[in-house]
């Protein structure tokens, strides 16, 4: 199975679990709704937000916790459970890609177009100072 068809495969499955909790991806792509993408969108904002706190908190990053003053801030202590928490902002990150009513194909052409624009930033000495989003402007 090619890595695209992986990509649909999960976007599909995706798309099954969220109908199950009341987001059908494919009646928005059809008829898109920016008041029901945006809504949520938001949900899946606010999930994935709570998921990357999950998996800061495999790390020791508070500066004022013992592990912190014994020189092991921001060491992984449960690698385990920070794959999990990755794994779970999978799940949000295809459901947001669904609420703009991108599908698989959308998001590889469109990761494609930006790697390019990325690898130019780079190639530039890219500045924040200077930063504009002209150079994603072209990104359809």
């Amino acid at each position: 199975m090619s890595q695209e068809d992986k990509l649909s495969q999960l976007f599909e499955l995706q798309a099954q679990l969220n109908k199950r909790t009341g987001f059908d991806a494919q009646a928005l792509r059809d008829n898109f709704d920016p008041q029901i993408a945006g809504e949520w969108l938001n949900n899946y904002l606010a999930a994935m937000s709570n998921e990357l706190e999950e998996l800061r908190d495999c790390t020791f990053w508070k500066h004022w916790c013992k592990e912190a003053k014994e020189g092991k801030r921001f060491s992984l202590h449960n690698h385990q459970n920070a794959k999990v928490e990755v794994i779970d902002m999978l799940f949000f990150w295809i459901s947001l890609a669904q609420c703009l009513g991108l599908d698989a194909d959308d998001v590889y052409r469109l990761y494609e177009q930006k790697l390019q624009v990325n690898h130019k930033r780079q190639d530039t000495n890219y500045s924040m100072a200077n930063k504009t989003e002209d150079d994603n402007l072209h990104i359809q």
